[in-house]
């Protein structure tokens, strides 16, 4: 499934309950409810929106794989999925962010790991290690891992993620989001040259945050 609808099929239930909520609000009042509940309907289709990115033509670049802030980064950073020291490049998506994640750079799945958690707000440092959160680990075909992690957040309360261990993926190709607010992480071989320094805003599947 390539899940490209404009709006993530995830969110279609949440639209629905808010939509429902608008109708019988504007129909029986009070208005300033029928009010509410519009603008609530209208954030929840504008969180799940799903749209189309054109990834830059070099291959070599590697993609952010969220919208929003470049908030740390980190260097010679272990992790359990990793067989070398990396790079760690973390973003923090507030709830006006697209909160659809995309893959950073083409491969294959290696590795798939899911950790439950707390639901710490995600732009803490300790979010990265105690709340809930999604591994996803890609390997090149020249033999790079390329690791990018889901983190729920204080309101975020579910991780999705669409792709399986085996999958071969394009660079910028969508893999999964998390709903209301959140953070992800990329880790990537040291010799990377980064293209992007705390307090960058990114768009995941367009813009570059780094080379080999």
């Amino acid at each position: 499934m390539k899940h490209d609808n404009m709006i993530a099929s995830e969110g279609l239930p949440f639209i629905a309950v808010s939509g429902l909520l608008s109708l019988f609000a504007i129909l029986f009042g009070p208005y300033w409810l029928a009010a509410f509940a519009l603008l609530a309907t209208v954030f929840v289709v504008c969180f799940f929106r799903n749209p189309e990115r054109q990834a830059p033509a070099d291959e070599k670049l590697i993609v952010s794989p969220a919208d929003g802030k470049v908030i740390r980064i980190d260097e010679n950073i272990k992790h359990e999925l990793l067989s070398q020291p990396c790079r760690k490049v973390s973003i923090f998506m507030n709830v006006f962010n697209v909160h659809v994640n995309r893959i950073p750079y083409s491969g294959t799945v290696s590795e798939i790991r899911y950790n439950p958690g707390k639901f710490l707000s995600a732009n803490l440092d300790k979010a990265s290690e105690q709340n809930e959160r999604n591994a996803v680990l890609i390997q090149t075909d020249s033999g790079k891992e390329i690791l990018t992690v889901q983190i729920a957040g204080l309101i975020a309360r579910r991780i999705v993620c669409w792709v399986k261990k085996g999958d071969c993926l394009q660079r910028g190709e969508r893999f999964g989001l998390i709903r209301f607010g959140s953070r992800l992480e990329v880790f990537l071989p040291m010799e990377t040259m980064l293209s992007v320094t705390v307090g960058d805003k990114v768009r995941a599947g367009e813009t570059p945050i780094g080379t080999f």
